[in-house]
């Protein structure tokens, strides 16, 4: 039988069959939720439920847990009782897991003839589920078709090691009887977050409005049901990250440009700052939820533009700079607050007044006070082509380049250009700057940076010699 006979509700039961739990198929197990969700897929579930326990050894079920709950990481408390054993039963109930469940035993077929609707029914035994469903009825092996003749699997009870709903169940020794209440912790995936900003920027104003979304996402298969929660922004370890891999430099810089040194006004725990959601909420299972968590009208905020160099090398044409747009999240005149990992997407009014999207980029864990220049995409009209117009050897192991730099600017008002030539440091290499037309700011030891001025329609040409030792 193939899957699509088994999710298209081919399946029944010959009798109803009890719950594998005291609570309605509807409702839900769960008790009082709290849910601490990090950005690295790792949430840890608390769960505070009430339990009728008889003295003595007790097995107990506690359905409705993750999917993706880490067996290892379950912790259950309760007053005067003790964990024995405890066993997560991950195999849950679903037309194929029935089917492969029921190899040995004996089912009924039900099959309908389609010109007159006569129902006749055959008992089968299952004797294999590899690719399809082999069947033996009576004397005769039989091999169950997709073949689109209306025909019903009917199972006489659904399997003890089969649950509707991801269930731990533990056995328990306790000292007395009676309803106490259990806390179940336990470290999951499939719970996750993440920041999203909508940025306005107004070029006239020199400002900006930015409205941060914390993005929910579940993934379980289950729900979270009025869980109060906790976003932690942060990267905690975890040994499943395995080892670190290495990571070769790159010469164009992120948008953090300089790391601010300004305590945000939030909760903290450890090096970790904490985002609660205001109220309860309900994380659904393959839902995506989005609450709001900053609100900036007119922070200060710049446009510019860079282009990085990434070798002394040339260009076969000119390349268009990056479009740049440059705010800080400092508590005075800018966003004033740390900003968690996210994507920042920034939108800018037209002639019409309406905002239109310019583009996107993705900022890590910010702390407060830090200066940002994030690029969103590359300019139409500033472009810059560097050309290599000599280069000389100077003996074994020195040479001399002298480059030059054009930068062309097509809009009608002047801007600014942050020429970025790297490459100067490669490990094996030594490379300095002997002249230069105008002064440039070493950046680090592999790149050097010119501020460029150019003029509304106009072009500047910037030349500079360089040095290499090997």
């Amino acid at each position: 039988m193939s899957k699509a006979i088994l999710a298209g509700g081919l399946l029944m039961l010959a009798q109803p069959v009890a719950a594998q739990s005291d609570v309605p198929a509807a409702a839900t197990a769960q008790g009082d939720l709290s849910v601490t969700i990090y950005n690295n897929d790792v949430a840890l579930v608390q769960d505070i439920r009430r339990i009728d326990l008889p003295a003595g050894r007790t097995r107990q079920a506690f359905p409705d847990v993750s999917a993706q709950i880490r067996p290892e990481t379950v912790s259950l408390s309760a007053p005067d009782a003790a964990i024995v054993e405890q066993n997560f039963d991950y195999d849950l109930l679903s037309p194929t897991s029935l089917m492969e469940a029921a190899v040995g035993e004996t089912l009924t077929l039900v099959r309908t003839n389609p010109a007159t609707g006569v129902e006749t029914r055959e008992r089968a035994k299952v004797l294999a589920v590899n690719g399809g469903v082999v069947l033996q009825i009576g004397d005769r092996i039989e091999v169950l078709r997709d073949d689109g003749l209306p025909v019903r699997v009917v199972f006489d009870k659904i399997p003890p090691n089969l649950r509707a709903r991801p269930t731990l169940s533990v056995t328990l020794a306790s000292e007395r009887a009676g309803v106490r209440p259990a806390t179940l912790s336990y470290l999951t995936r499939g719970l996750g977050w993440q920041a999203d900003y909508v940025a306005l920027f107004d070029d006239r104003a020199g400002t900006i409005d930015v409205q941060g979304w914390v993005t929910l996402r579940n993934t379980t298969g289950t729900t979270f049901n009025a869980a109060r929660t906790l976003l932690v922004a942060g990267d905690v370890a975890s040994a499943d990250d395995g080892m670190q891999t290495f990571r070769p430099r790159t010469v164009r810089q992120g948008p953090l440009r300089q790391a601010g040194t300004e305590t945000a006004a939030r909760e903290q725990l450890g090096d970790f700052y904490i985002y609660p959601l205001a109220e309860r909420t309900t994380i659904a299972d393959k839902q995506t939820k989005q609450v709001s968590f900053l609100d900036v009208k007119g922070a200060a905020a710049t446009s510019g533009y860079e282009f990085v160099n990434p070798w002394l090398n040339s260009t076969r044409e000119p390349v268009s700079a990056g479009s740049m747009l440059r705010f800080s999240n400092a508590r005075g005149g800018g966003l004033g607050d740390a900003l968690p990992a996210g994507t920042v997407r920034v939108y800018v009014r037209d002639a019409r007044g309406q905002a239109q999207f310019t583009g996107e980029n993705v900022i890590g864990h910010t702390p407060q006070g830090s200066r940002i220049a994030l690029r969103t995409g590359d300019a139409f009209d500033v472009k810059v082509q560097p050309v290599v117009e000599e280069r000389t050897q100077l003996g074994s192991d020195r040479w001399r380049t002298r480059m030059r730099y054009t930068v062309t600017n097509a809009r009608p008002r002047p801007v600014t250009v942050d020429v970025v030539q790297g490459g100067l440091d490669w490990g094996f290499s030594d490379t300095r700057i002997v002249q230069e037309s105008l002064k440039s700011v070493r950046r680090d030891a592999d790149a050097t940076v010119w501020s460029v001025a150019v003029p509304a329609n106009g072009t500047t040409m910037v030349t500079a010699t360089f040095e290499t030792r090997y």
